[in-house]
């Protein structure tokens, strides 16, 4: 009885390949979520009731199903509709994407609404077009408002990205319970694979600190 980490060193270049898996999904979802959660913020504070109706349904229901339900849908549910099957890495991809567009559409809408209004009164009054004051004046604020929630998603994001194992995506997780499959020791992998995505969460820390100062030493 007792921890066994020798055993596992000939197959820790297989479980460090599973870091690009996580990675290339986390970031593709993240940009998608990023410019969803754009699109999906002005619809809420649109004038026009049936965009905010949109964007507050869309927020409800991926605020309020688990995360693993969605990607369950998105990757048994879109071959039983369609015909077409779909890759696990792409269900991924889409299901964490559309999932954290909810949270980042409050989080910029949050953003957006903390900027002085009267700055887009002012824009305005010099003729400045209310399309190009929102993406020229009042996004841009926003976001370096709102840059460390957004932090704090991308941290939540590669942490959960962990439950892709349920359908098969060879990430960090995946692989290492293929691991402890093959030795019938799972407790040493597990711990390997929680060390890294320690170490992908302390660095994604540490550069968006470090962004932030210069964000703050620029003002």
């Amino acid at each position: 009885m007792g921890l066994d980490f020798q055993q596992f060193i000939p197959s820790l270049p297989y479980l460090l390949k599973g870091i690009t898996v996580t990675l290339q999904i986390v970031v593709v979802a993240g940009i998608i979520g990023f410019v969803l959660g754009i699109v999906l913020s002005i619809f809420k504070l649109s004038k026009i009731p049936v965009l905010s109706w949109i964007a507050a349904i869309y927020t409800s229901v991926f605020r309020g199903t688990p995360l693993v339900l969605q990607l369950m849908i998105i990757y048994f549910g879109v071959p039983q509709l369609t015909g077409i099957q779909i890759e696990p890495a792409v269900a991924a991809i889409l299901s964490f994407g559309l999932n954290s567009a909810a949270y980042i559409s409050e989080i910029i809408r949050a953003g957006i609404l903390a900027v002085d209004r009267g700055q887009k009164e002012a824009a305005m009054a010099l003729g400045v077009s209310p399309r190009q004051a929102m993406f020229d004046l009042i996004l841009p604020q926003a976001l370096k408002n709102i840059f460390p929630a957004l932090i704090n998603e991308a941290v939540s994001l590669t942490k959960e990205s962990a439950v892709v194992t349920v359908i098969g995506v060879t990430d960090i997780m995946r692989r290492a319970y293929i691991m402890g499959g093959e030795k019938y020791a799972y407790l040493e992998p597990m711990i390997l694979a929680g060390l890294i995505y320690y170490v992908l969460v302390m660095i994604l820390t540490t550069l968006a600190k470090v962004v932030e100062r210069r964000m703050r030493r620029s003002d």
